[in-house]
């Protein structure tokens, strides 16, 4: 095996944090939590399903509300929005104020629905709802962690629902996807492949 050749690369100083230094894709989704006798809504794109079973988790950091928020409630919600939400779901992370609490300004700048399992808010018209309760906390990332739940309910819109007689490709073109391109930079995501697997492939 040969020793990588650095030709056309350039090392990254991992002494300092990395993430800023170049392009990655990930899911944007927005985390909707009870806060007090309000609530809090947090868009995160470091999240992800865990493992093939109904667990989720997402990053966070004590220095947010959702990290507190989940600690007391023991739930959270997620909601996937589709591309032309993508305005919402960057007031969502809109920084609290002395003026206007987080949660009246969501309640009042944002259109959100109530989750049916508990009393946490989503973002009205997304494609994808999960409703989740904690599985636990995993801290010691420097000041962040990884919060994981249990999904209880999902719902999910029939456009975006997969079924063995829509073609897949035409699906997503006319109902695309909303990626997150690390950091700064969204993308509406319409044209897709199928994946080439091997032959026998198993998971």
């Amino acid at each position: 095996m040969d020793v990588l050749q650095k030709d056309n690369l350039i090392s990254v100083d991992v002494n300092l944090p990395i993430w800023e230094r170049f392009f990655t894709i990930a899911p944007l989704v927005i985390i909707g939590t009870k806060e007090n006798e309000g609530y809090d809504l947090a868009p995160k794109h470091m999240a992800t399903p865990l493992g093939f079973g109904n667990y989720f988790g997402f990053v966070c950091t004590p220095r947010h509300g959702t990290y507190h928020n989940v600690k007391v409630s023991k739930e959270f919600s997620v909601s996937f929005p589709r591309p032309d939400q993508i305005v919402a779901t960057s007031l969502s992370s809109s920084p609290r104020s002395e003026q206007i609490s987080k949660s009246r300004g969501i309640i009042e700048a944002l259109p959100i629905v109530k989750a049916t399992t508990m009393d946490a808010p989503m973002i009205k018209d997304a494609y994808l709802y999960f409703e989740c309760v904690l599985y636990k906390i995993i801290d010691g990332f420097d000041d962040y962690c990884i919060i994981t739940g249990t999904i209880k309910a999902v719902h999910v819109h029939k456009d975006y629902l997969r079924v063995s007689e829509k073609d897949e490709q035409e699906q997503l073109h006319e109902n695309p996807l909303l990626a997150y391109i690390a950091t700064g930079r969204f993308a509406k995501i319409s044209d897709t492949y199928s994946f080439p697997f091997p032959k026998d492939f198993k998971r």
